[in-house]
């Protein structure tokens, strides 16, 4: 596994892979050796040894979705007993599809002499079609956390709170920016401040995204006001020194994780009318993005570079079904001009 992390981390270096997916692959093989035991020989593991450690990872806890209590800078400090979910449809595909990557150099390689995968029969619940959990808030839930979000940027200090650790302005940013633009939490936390510009007295936002693609996103004016006020106010009384380029700093000053995000987000969550309030994750804040700019009718071709996929077929998955939308669809069907197309049984 040590020899193969090596190689993966080389292809990052080269440009042939990004460094996250290299690390993900890396951190992926390692479990695998771990679930396997160390004391297994790579080219004695069989189908059912391979079925095995997949059923193994599938109930491994999740620890991305623990609910500690976080320090107030996004610390790292896991509260005792806190439940931990066991692993997704997507974790389960993605592990599985580190694990083939790592026997097809294994053949390749002579370190084994036949694939398992080929044997394995474990396969991950696939997703597509209606999902028993919708990942996208509703307009509603949406913009009950988007006003919390700027309600908590614009809100006085916290008595009793040091100056230097004022990270209300920084999360609000962090819920909006996640919210209106739809990055991946790992472009999120990469960002650097001489990644946002102004062109022709619109701000903008140079993503780097998977793949070594760029892509400058405008951002809305409400995103662009916070943003400045957290440039002016909130990230000087974050900064040690120790990140000068960073855009999201702990109140240590140092480079946010991608792990404290998800705090960040249980926070501004808390603010929210209980009526409104519906646990999210980053990912779940990038398909809302999704949802809400394809239900207004937004461009495909726009969205899908505001979100920096490759490929327009992706958008599929990110797309979920909103409260009245077929009906509003078919009020202003394009066949039927100014006939009143409402639906029939309602009255006028």
């Amino acid at each position: 596994m040590d020899r193969y992390a090596e190689m993966v981390r080389a292809k990052s270096v080269t440009g042939a892979l990004a460094p996250g997916s290299a690390e993900v692959y890396v951190r992926d093989v390692h479990t695998f050796a771990e679930l396997a035991g160390p004391d297994r020989v790579l080219d004695d593991l069989t189908g059912e040894d391979i079925d095995q450690v997949l059923l193994a990872f599938a109930r491994k806890p999740d620890g991305r979705r623990r609910s500690p209590s976080p320090s107030p800078g996004g610390g790292r400090a896991a509260g005792e007993g806190a439940a931990v979910a066991a692993q997704s449809a997507a974790s389960q595909a993605r592990f599985r599809r580190s694990v083939s990557a790592l026997f097809r150099h294994a053949v390749i390689a002579g370190w084994v002499q036949l694939d398992p995968m080929t044997a394995a029969t474990v396969r991950p619940r696939q997703r597509g079609g209606l999902r028993p959990e919708r990942r996208a808030l509703t307009a509603e839930q949406a913009e009950g956390l988007l006003g919390a979000a700027r309600r908590l940027a614009e809100a006085p200090a916290e008595p009793g709170r040091r100056r230097d650790q004022r990270v209300e302005l920084r999360d609000g940013l962090i819920v909006l920016l996640l919210a209106a633009v739809g990055p991946r939490v790992s472009e999120l936390t990469r960002a650097d401040v001489e990644h946002f510009f102004v062109n022709d007295g619109v701000r903008y936002w140079r993503v780097f995204g998977k793949g070594g693609r760029t892509r400058d996103v405008p951002l809305p004016r409400p995103v662009a006001e916070v943003l400045e006020a957290y440039l002016a106010e909130g990230r000087p009384l974050l900064d040690r020194g120790r990140e000068p380029r960073a855009l999201l700093l702990s109140w240590r000053g140092r480079r946010l994780a991608r792990g404290d995000v998800q705090a960040v987000i249980d926070r501004v969550q808390a603010r929210v009318e209980p009526e409104r309030r519906r646990a999210v994750t980053p990912h779940g804040l990038r398909h809302t993005t999704a949802t809400h700019l394809l239900a207004a009718a937004t461009d495909m071709d726009a969205v899908r570079r505001v979100l920096g996929h490759a490929d327009l077929s992706t958008l599929g998955r990110y797309r979920d079904e909103l409260p009245g939308e077929l009906e509003a669809a078919m009020r202003v069907h394009p066949l039927l001009g100014r006939v009143d197309s409402r639906p029939s049984g309602q009255e006028h």
